[in-house]
């Protein structure tokens, strides 16, 4: 599975963006997918998760009520709604895909994109 992230860039705090992952190869609607972000300096951390058939997703308490994970497996993309974004929102934000079972760790996604840029400005 092949992964390309987009939509990052510059907003001020309490505006909104959404992030999208465009996936190729093995077929999609096999692997759940995730959503995880790094801030500069700190470690990888979770923000979202979805199910391989989208009927269970999983957030971070951090962005619980303000982020929403969504896929459409006929596109082959899973999105990211990131609303009322905070300055502490500002990361570099992945998508990584796992066959199986969604989950909030890092080291169980085989297979991650390039990432994209999402920067708030207070």
């Amino acid at each position: 599975v092949q992964l390309q992230a987009s939509g990052g860039g510059l907003v001020q705090a309490g505006g909104s963006l959404r992030l999208s992952c465009a996936a190729s190869g093995r077929a999609f609607s096999n692997y759940a997918m995730g959503w995880f972000r790094q801030a500069p300096g700190k470690e990888r951390e979770f923000a979202a998760t979805i199910s391989w058939i989208g009927s269970s997703t999983s957030y971070a308490d951090s962005v619980k009520g303000r982020f929403t994970i969504s896929r459409d497996n006929a596109k082959n993309t899973v999105y990211l709604q990131m609303n009322s974004l905070k300055p502490e929102d500002t990361a570099v934000y992945y998508c990584a895909a796992r066959p199986g079972a969604s989950s909030s760790a890092p080291a169980l996604y085989a297979y991650w994109g390039q990432g994209t840029l999402v920067t708030v400005s207070s």
